[in-house]
């Protein structure tokens, strides 16, 4: 799959032999453009749930599945592509390949591949996985000495912890915004990549200052969301989830132009708007709705939405 060309989230699903016309077809449309073979990785047969999430110029892959192994053949090398991977281990043992030389992963190491070279990774239900394919220039531009970490187990707690988690949210959500915001999304990513592989200090700070806040804020910010009804949420809990102080946070918060509570305000409001103007919520007390967004105080919620919106919850909704 050619990431330049298309952006969006394609899953591709197959269970059965690796034979036949069925699976012939399915192989030559789901891996004929990305360079890639698929075989079993146990047993005889394969089963696997693939989702690709095409962003920019990068590619988040989410295998899943009892028996499934992806191969860079030989023949393969014809392609031309040089782009580099970074395979991360979610659970079990991961067996990565890079041409005749073997690592194996424990759940959070990871490894970074060339598809220039032949290789492969298999995962069953135990041992799984998660890939980001990028463009060789665009990680070297901010590690220039990647290459040297080629096809060593890597492991950096806090920046490995970050590249989870981002890769997850990314995966699901960067593939729906609009061009800039995907560039973003993926330049961020590398950024995460090249602190990873241990870059230069000139270029470890602009990945700091760039990606890693960027990724981190994004992070805060889903946490809030996963988590707005509850009137307890503070600060310093969203803080440690992304591996921050809370004072760090603030300032990440600041730098985007608002703070932590004017933040939650905002989206507290945002949702309660929502769910008065939906008339499948036309039943609900507009005290449930409060609180079901996180306002413990009715009084308050309602000279906030108020002063928000112009007009009080009631209004709204008869409105």
């Amino acid at each position: 799959m050619d990431a330049a060309k298309t952006s969006g989230i394609f899953i591709h699903q197959y269970a059965g032999l690796p034979h036949g016309p069925a699976f012939e077809h399915w192989r030559e449309r789901t891996f004929g453009s990305c360079g890639l073979d698929i075989g079993p990785s146990r047993g005889d047969s394969i089963d696997c749930r693939l989702q690709v999430s095409v962003v920019d110029n990068i590619a988040l892959a989410i295998p899943e599945g009892a028996s499934a192994q992806y191969s860079r053949t030989q023949s393969h090398l014809a392609d031309g592509s040089d782009d580099l991977v970074l395979i991360a281990a979610h659970a079990g043992l991961v067996r990565v390949g890079q041409n005749g030389h073997s690592v194996e992963l424990a759940p959070a190491q990871m490894v970074l591949v060339d598809m220039g070279i032949t290789g492969t990774v298999g995962h069953t239900e135990e041992d799984r996985f998660t890939t980001i394919r990028m463009p060789r220039r665009a990680l070297l531009e901010i590690n220039p000495r990647a290459e040297d970490k080629l096809s060593q187990v890597l492991s950096d707690g806090a920046v490995a912890e970050t590249i989870f988690r981002y890769h997850s949210l990314a995966a699901h959500h960067a593939p729906h915004l609009d061009a800039v915001g995907q560039r973003l999304s993926a330049q961020h990513m590398v950024d995460l990549v090249g602190l990873l592989l241990g870059t230069d200090t000139e270029h470890a700070s602009l990945a700091r200052g760039r990606g890693q806040a960027a990724a981190r804020l994004d992070l805060m910010r889903a946490d809030v969301m996963a988590a707005l009804g509850r009137n307890d949420l503070c600060l310093s809990e969203i803080a440690t989830r992304s591996g921050l102080s809370p004072r760090q946070a603030q300032r990440l918060f600041e730098q985007a132009g608002t703070t932590f509570t004017e933040f939650v305000l905002e989206q507290r409001l945002l949702q309660a708007r929502k769910l008065l103007g939906d008339p499948r919520a036309r039943i609900r007390k507009i005290s449930d709705i409060a609180h079901s967004s996180g306002f413990s105080d009715l009084s308050y919620f309602n000279r906030a939405f108020r002063k928000r919106f112009g007009a009080t919850p009631s209004e709204l909704r008869e409105a």
